[in-house]
């Protein structure tokens, strides 16, 4: 799914990151009475009207060059303003016009984006006059008020009308992220994929700074690289250019069928490449490791099964993921890539039929009983594969709320020894039997 990105822009204290929480439905962004208090930029995930986007609350624009803080201040507003697809140019109702709001849209007039003038802090529609907004030549200011939520659907209906018509997919391709920390080889090991240099390389960290979309063919079967900035820690993230590229990952996930998590040798599994993966996994997307630089590697013949054993200790879920060694400077198992990507596709729409899931459940029942609870039976009675891509499997039961974790994880276990789904996450859900 491509996500479009909105950013609310505007002078400071004009109530962005009250707007922003107030969208998102949690206090993600810190608000303060002291104007400037939002320095660096948040993001986070919203829907409206079954249109979900991605909402960026960005700091104020100022106009005193003087101030290092307004100088940096305004170099990521104007990234974020490039990289964005839609604006809220967000104005304070109870002040009034601001010189400092004319200059505002100056700038979005130059960047020739669309945006939605909305006037913030209108709390009593009849007794607050935001019509002195008409002079900006932004468009009808849309009211409404942070504070108390008054005509915030308004505005989302304003801003989820003005959202550009995102790129169409490409039908049937399937579309493969490769995502990990900076510097670990991405755009290298694609350029071997590709059999081509299409992708910029440096020495320097972080030279990827877009998602660009690569296609080949593969066996008859159209893969879409998505080749993504490294995902740093967000404490790490400093600049305009670092938090779009963090953004982008998540978008690259969101939009891909399987990641392609790379590592770096030498530099082993850090918890920054745990976060990313679980990130994959938990958005239910397939998973393969790619340990890059391998022939860097001082090793004997156990490195390999280390590096995995080592790694599924700190993640067990890893136990279900491939991992390939491989080096794309060389070329070294490059093509033992590619045909994981088919093979965790297939398990990825691997379909189970019904009677061979209950065979199964009986089995797994049958080795060790669900636990009882005190005074109530619990039985599990049939199940069956509700979805794929990824698998999940619904087992019904009488009392399915009493059905330990530990019993779950066992029949996932099960599950997973008779029919594999490599590289891809297995859920389990509990149902309660119909009569």
């Amino acid at each position: 799914m491509n996500l479009p990105v909105i950013a609310l822009i505007g002078r400071p204290n004009v109530g962005k990151s009250a707007l922003f929480n107030r969208i998102v439905g949690e206090n993600n962004a810190i608000v303060s009475e002291e104007a400037g208090t939002t320095r660096d930029r948040h993001f986070a995930r919203a829907e409206w009207n079954g249109r979900q986007f991605w909402l960026v609350d960005t700091g104020g624009l100022t106009d005193d060059p003087r101030i290092p803080m307004d100088v940096e201040i305004k170099r990521q507003v104007l990234q974020a303003i490039d990289e964005s697809d839609l604006l809220m140019l967000v104005v304070d109702a109870k002040a009034g016009l601001h010189p400092s709001d004319t200059r505002v849209v100056e700038i979005l007039r130059e960047a020739r984006k669309p945006w939605v003038l909305v006037a913030n802090k209108v709390d009593d529609p009849t007794s607050t006059d935001f019509f002195e907004f008409y002079e900006l030549g932004a468009g009808d200011p849309v009211p409404v008020s942070a504070l108390n939520g008054k005509n915030s659907g308004d505005m989302l209906d304003a801003l989820v009308e003005r959202i550009p018509k995102v790129a169409e997919e490409v039908p049937n391709a399937l579309r493969v992220a490769v995502v990990g920390r900076p510097n670990v080889g991405k755009s290298s090991l694609i350029n071997r994929l590709l059999g081509e240099e299409r992708l910029v390389v440096a020495e320097t960290a972080g030279t990827t700074r877009d998602a660009i979309d690569t296609p080949r063919i593969f066996h008859g079967r159209e893969i879409i690289f998505v080749d993504t900035a490294g995902l740093r820690r967000q404490s790490k993230v400093e600049d305009g250019i670092e938090f779009y590229s963090s953004l982008r990952t998540r978008r690259a996930i969101d939009r891909s069928d399987i990641c392609i998590l790379v590592l770096d040798a030498a530099e082993g599994l850090h918890n920054q490449d745990l976060k990313i993966a679980a990130l994959a996994w938990e958005h239910g997307r397939g998973l393969i490791v790619v340990v890059n630089k391998w022939d860097l590697k001082e090793k004997d013949n156990n490195t390999a099964a280390k590096f995995e054993k080592e790694a599924q200790e700190k993640a067990p879920f890893l136990k279900f993921v491939p991992f390939v060694f491989t080096s794309a400077l060389s070329g070294q198992r490059v093509t033992r890539i590619l045909e994981l990507i088919l093979e965790v596709d297939a398990e990825r729409h691997k379909r189970i039929s019904t009677s061979q899931v209950n065979t199964t459940l009986a089995e797994i029942v049958g080795r060790r009983q669900p636990p009882q609870a005190a005074g109530r039976e619990v039985k599990l009675n049939y199940a069956t594969q509700v979805e794929t891509a990824p698998p999940v499997i619904a087992v019904f039961g009488n009392n399915p709320d009493l059905v330990q974790e530990h019993y779950v994880r066992y029949l996932h276990n099960g599950f997973r020894e008779a029919w594999g789904f490599r590289g891809n996450p297995l859920r389990i859900i509990m149902r309660r039997k119909t009569a």
